[in-house]
């Protein structure tokens, strides 16, 4: 008999169609998301699973799964899932590493431009039709890019990528990470290493691109924006909850900051309401690795993590490697 697997969410129809190859799978066609009890009784008799960080995989999902033996995440963060919970039944968690870096850098830096020059603002102009004067001197001005200052707090693959597009803007790069990068990157990426107050205090565009954890929960929330230029933007492509949504919220409704790109929120796809009537936030609905090339690779790789495991095989991508 073939191996029971679940596919949370409605993945490429090539990608079932290679998965049923190899074996009896479950796919949430309808792309409804599951609620947690939904979730643990459909995991009940599989020994795999396809997951997405929207996909809670907790201490009370994996008690009613006895027979799981891996969970592959179509995704690089893990945060949805309790590894420490999962390794202790022996059960392994996989991811995407490398195959979306380049995709959500460039949507950081699409949202970084958008904010700076005040796209959506403009756009909704123009579709309003309150679109007057051909040329007005002093309306609507935005930021330069070039020659401004990036502050990255986060300098893995993704951060890394963000610095090498500031390079073609001339910009000087600022980064703060928990251990310094080797020196010939940092000369690569025209990138110095300083204390995350100063890079707060000296940047004109701060971007987050630390992985979530409890550890990192409102790590930028109201003491560290106001430690901003008044001048300055922020973008979060991270995850939600490493900003303080909130404080945030007030910061760009006091313009204590000029303006925001956000690809992430707290609690999405519920957002703080508050952000809606920003014309100082720009906002996209999760969508940093969003290209069907990625996504497209994203699956592969989910699927190459989950049928090694379930073969016996070493998974590429292992994150509790205890259990390779």
């Amino acid at each position: 008999m073939k191996p029971k697997i679940l596919v949370t969410r409605q993945v490429f129809p090539e990608i079932v169609e290679a998965l049923r190859g190899r074996f009896d799978v479950e796919h949430n066609d309808d792309d409804r998301p599951w609620a947690p009890d939904e979730l643990a009784r459909r995991l009940a008799d599989k020994q795999g699973v396809l997951a997405t960080v929207m996909d809670r995989i907790d201490e009370a999902v994996l008690a009613a799964a006895p027979a799981l033996k891996v969970v592959s995440n179509i995704a690089v963060g893990t945060n949805n899932v309790d590894i420490p919970a999962c390794t202790k039944r022996g059960i392994r968690v996989t991811n995407t590493p490398g195959v979306l870096d380049d995709t959500t850098a460039d949507l950081t830096f699409a949202l970084l431009m958008a904010a700076a020059r005040r796209i959506a603002e403009g756009d909704a102009q123009v579709r309003r039709g309150d679109w007057k004067l051909a040329f007005a001197m002093q309306s609507p001005l935005g930021t330069d890019v070039h020659h401004a200052t990036l502050g990255i707090i986060g300098m893995g693959r993704i951060g890394q990528a963000i610095a090498k597009r500031a390079t073609g803007f001339d910009m000087r790069v600022l980064y703060n990470n928990r251990g310094r990068i080797p020196e010939a990157d940092e000369r690569r990426l025209n990138a110095t290493w300083v204390e995350r107050d100063r890079l707060l205090a000296e940047s004109d565009f701060v971007v987050v691109m630390v992985p979530y954890s409890p550890a990192v929960h409102h790590l930028i929330g109201a003491a560290e924006i106001a430690k901003m230029k008044p001048t300055a933007i922020l973008v979060n492509t991270a995850r939600g909850g490493v900003v303080d949504d909130a404080a945030l919220v007030e910061a760009l409704q006091a313009r204590r900051i000029a303006g925001a790109g956000l690809d992430v929120f707290e609690g999405e796809p519920k957002l703080h309401a508050g952000y809606l009537a920003l014309p100082n936030a720009v906002l996209t609905p999760h969508i940093g690795s969003a290209t069907r090339a990625t996504r497209m690779r994203m699956c592969e790789t989910a699927v190459a993590n989950l049928t090694a495991a379930l073969e016996g095989r070493a998974p590429p991508h292992l994150v509790n490697r205890e259990l390779a």
